[in-house]
């Protein structure tokens, strides 16, 4: 029965926000405190480094796929009952991933930390969206995003620090007693909220799903050096799967993703953009902790204080957004700052060993400022003509590309690094050339997604518009 919003509702209204910020921190910090362990991990597991990249894959190709059904799941089965279920299965995962022995477990314990991770965010917006209508929800998901932002500052450096104090395995411990009390938490403050459902499109989901599992594994196929024909029957039912839901779509009214979306010029650009430009900004995170302590031979604790300036640069640039988009249009933004990223990439690989410290620094930031602006500014223009019955399955299918533009990213990036790595006369997984051809190569890729949102009119929003964006994007 559905829970009424009624005056009962106010004292627990706050602790919501508390539970749900909690939920975005601890999902946020499991997301990027992993990839400075990575080096310790693959010690641990007698595995490459250059092998690891499946513990990231997972877990983004999990929360892909389960997305587009956290929203029909909360509505059928109450946000309550679904909430907690998503925090105790990433608790579990996270449990399993430390008892993990090896490559091939902890792989596995990801994907059960990804199947709690997809329904974490998604569900506790839903909750607060219905509890906090009108202008209160605003102010409600200002404070709940705020964890977002802490979490990337503090995982790298924390994920550092745990695998020389300890060992890689409290990087997942530390979320076994935040999982416990979430649970019982989320049984106080939770509200039980229930609306009718809808058919869910469960054809035109499998199809996606497969698609996106069967292109993961192609990529992957190709930085583990497998048989052509291996990978291109993967590539082929993949592609063959999404094509078979763009026609499932065009002829059934309640797809998944109907295609009325693509009909929407703003929609179509951004929502490809945001696909290829991650292909190379994603690759990021994981390649950097590696160059610096696989090839620069940087401890864990200072290659995750590296990735510091990163953070607060990224999140003093969406400072930024507002005045430059209103002055300049999103066109011009878009394609500019596109190519900064791209050639702030490619700058990775003119980094040498005995660099002064401040030049790093230096670099990291300039990097994490564009990209920022890149992720804020992509991820408005994809959703700011949306609305009505296209807002809510726009929004699901930007969440899924984000995530499998990380899986997408990450596979590329260690087929790269696995290839040059390989090379005749070569290189080895430690060698820094192998690192270097690999950024130059990411960056070169972002730089050719410029020509996709060179696609979109030139024209600057009025001020009042990119504000209301802004708030949206935050």
């Amino acid at each position: 029965m559905d829970e009424p919003l009624s005056p009962r509702r106010p004292p627990t209204r706050e602790p919501l926000l508390w539970l749900v910020a909690v939920a975005v921190f601890m999902q946020m910090l499991d997301t990027t405190i992993v990839n400075t362990a990575l080096p310790a991990m693959a010690r641990s597991l007698g595995e490459s480094p250059l092998r690891m990249q499946w513990v990231v894959i997972a877990y983004a190709l999990s929360v892909a796929v389960l997305i587009p059904a956290s929203g029909w799941l909360a509505d059928r089965f109450g946000t309550r009952r679904v909430f907690i279920a998503a925090v105790a299965l990433f608790t579990l995962g996270s449990l399993a991933c430390a008892l993990s022995h090896t490559l091939g477990q902890i792989v596995a314990a990801r994907v059960l930390q990804g199947i709690g991770g997809a329904m974490l965010l998604p569900v506790g917006r839903l909750a607060v969206l219905r509890t906090f209508p009108g202008a209160d929800f605003l102010r409600a998901m200002s404070f709940v995003t705020v964890p977002g932002l802490v979490g990337p500052l503090v995982g790298p450096t924390l994920g550092g620090w745990l695998v020389e104090v300890a060992s890689w395995h409290w990087i997942f411990l530390i979320n076994l007693p935040i999982g416990a009390l979430g649970v019982v938490f989320a049984v106080r403050v939770m509200p039980d909220l229930h609306t009718p459902v809808h058919r869910f499109d469960l054809g035109g989901y499998g199809l996606l799903a497969f698609g996106m599992v069967a292109l993961s594994l192609a990529l992957d196929g190709l930085s583990a050096g497998q048989r052509v024909g291996g990978v291109a029957i993967l590539a082929v039912f993949g592609f063959a799967a999404v094509v078979a839901y763009w026609l499932h779509a065009a002829r059934d009214v309640d797809a998944l993703f109907p295609l009325r979306l693509f009909g929407v010029a703003s929609y179509r650009i951004g929502i490809i953009g945001n696909l290829f430009s991650r292909l190379g900004t994603s690759g990021m995170p994981f390649l950097i902790p590696l160059l610096l302590q696989v090839a620069l031979g940087y401890g864990p604790t200072d290659a995750g204080l590296a990735m510091i300036p990163v953070a607060l640069a990224g999140m003093a640039a969406k400072r930024v957004v507002v005045p430059l988009v209103g002055r300049l249009g999103y066109r011009r933004v878009l394609v500019g700052n596109t190519v900064l990223v791209g050639l702030a990439m490619a700058s990775f690989a003119l980094i040498a060993p005995g660099q002064p410290t401040w030049l790093l620094v230096v670099q990291f930031a300039v990097f994490g400022a564009v990209n920022s602006l890149q992720f804020t500014a992509m991820n408005t223009i994809t959703l700011r003509d949306l609305g009505g019955e296209l807002a809510s399955a726009g929004n699901s299918l930007l969440s899924m590309t984000m995530m499998l533009g990380v899986g997408f990213g990450v596979a590329v990036a260690g087929g790269l690094l696995g290839a040059f790595a390989g090379l005749p006369g070569g290189t080895g997984a430690g060698s820094l050339a192998a690192f270097r051809w690999s950024f130059a190569c990411i960056g070169a890729m972002t730089l050719a997604s410029a020509a996709i949102f060179w696609q979109l009119p030139d024209a600057a929003p009025a001020a009042r518009e990119v504000d209301r964006e802004r708030i949206a994007a935050d």
